[in-house]
């Protein structure tokens, strides 16, 4: 179904599209950060990568924190946008379990920036393993406190039970195999919520701070291979600001 909306969208998109200015140099910020990850599976620990930070826009693409895409016609006060995501969801192999295949986001939203804040609307599809899709609705707002700039995040995402079941449901031979009891994972609804804050240190130079916490639903919670019903991300970067 997701697979055949894309390709209906893409024909429109083809039949549709029509030249708009879109900045010829980078607009937004690009450095380095941190990023401390919750793996969420198999009593694992957190841990830090050390990746590029990018929050800009470049003609049509985009790049915002972990998700890239391309904006294609107008829509409301925004684009119809096809994007992807970085994710970290693959599971290796390991105490008799089989290995989870990372997915392979291919999404289609929007981002429509208003008088009343901000909305980012996305329907993901795995193109990898699980065949699953998950969606995903968040309201941002913008506040001002002396120099840096708040961003609150409230949010919902809804995970289908083929993304959940490929990643946290037990088969009853790896149950065999591993000890774990055997679990089929249905959907779930999993709530959003996040903090970004700038704050500007030197000439176009900025501190990026941003926390993300997503409450698990039920079907993901109760599996016998997750360890919280919580996960998160925080970032910690240093970016150059192009204006």
């Amino acid at each position: 179904m997701i697979k055949t909306v894309l390709f209906g969208l893409s024909l429109l998109i083809c039949g549709h599209a029509y030249a708009q200015d879109f900045p010829d140099h980078i607009s937004g910020d690009l450095g380095i950060g941190a990023y401390r990850l919750q793996p969420n599976v198999l009593g694992k620990s957190d841990e830090v990568k050390t990746l590029p930070y990018a929050y800009f826009d470049y003609g049509r693409f985009f790049a915002r924190l972990d998700t890239f895409g391309v904006k294609t016609v107008k829509l409301g006060a925004g684009y119809l946008e096809f994007s992807t995501r970085l994710t970290f969801d693959g599971i290796n192999a390991e105490r008799g379990l089989k290995q989870r295949s990372t997915s392979v986001p291919i999404g289609v939203g929007t981002y429509q920036e208003t008088p009343f804040g901000a909305f980012f609307l996305n329907a993901y599809y795995d193109a990898n393993q699980s065949r699953g899709s998950w969606f995903e609705a968040i309201y941002a707002a913008e506040f001002k406190a002396g120099r840096a700039n708040i961003y609150p995040q409230l949010g919902m995402e809804h995970r289908n039970s083929n993304y959940n079941n490929y990643f946290y449901g037990v088969s009853p031979a790896e149950s065999a195999a591993s000890g774990f009891s055997a679990y089929q994972a249905a959907s779930s609804n999993n709530p959003i919520l996040g903090l970004s804050v700038e704050i500007p240190i030197a000439d176009h130079w900025i501190t990026n701070l941003t926390w993300r916490r997503k409450w698990l639903g039920s079907a993901v919670a109760n599996s016998p291979i997750v360890n919280h019903s919580a996960e998160y991300m925080a970032v910690a970067a240093i970016s150059y600001h192009f204006k």
